[in-house]
């Protein structure tokens, strides 16, 4: 399973950013895709999520602020990043819960981060 992301980089306070990642490889289907962040010092944390069905998830702390979204077709996840904070600097790193055609169960990859900073 590969991944390509792309759209860190280093933005002021209250700025945007807006993540992508394309998952590709010998995948049969995706049930989920997602952004985790890893903040310096702490451990690596769930940020949001969206199902096959468009359903999402997102942790309190960027609920109103993020939003994301998917193109099943394309297997593409993105992420609009908006009011950043310092908090929200860290390595963000793109998920996906797959199925390859040569297995039976669903099992969870990352991407390899991409990098985001907030500071003025």
């Amino acid at each position: 399973v590969h991944f390509v992301e792309s759209g860190g980089g280093v933005v002021q306070p209250g700025g945007s950013l807006t993540l992508s990642c394309v998952v590709s490889g010998s995948i049969e289907s995706i049930k989920t895709m997602g952004w985790y962040r890893k903040a310096p010092g702490k451990e690596r944390e769930l940020v949001a999520t969206i199902n096959e069905h468009g359903i999402t998830n997102y942790t309190e702390a960027v609920q109103g602020r993020f939003t994301i979204s998917g193109d099943n077709a394309k297997n593409t996840v993105y992420q609009q990043m908006n009011s950043l904070k310092s908090v929200d600097t860290g390595v963000y790193y793109c998920y996906a819960e797959a199925r390859q055609y040569y297995l039976v169960s669903y099992l969870p990859y990352w991407g390899q981060g991409t990098r985001v900073t907030v500071s003025s």
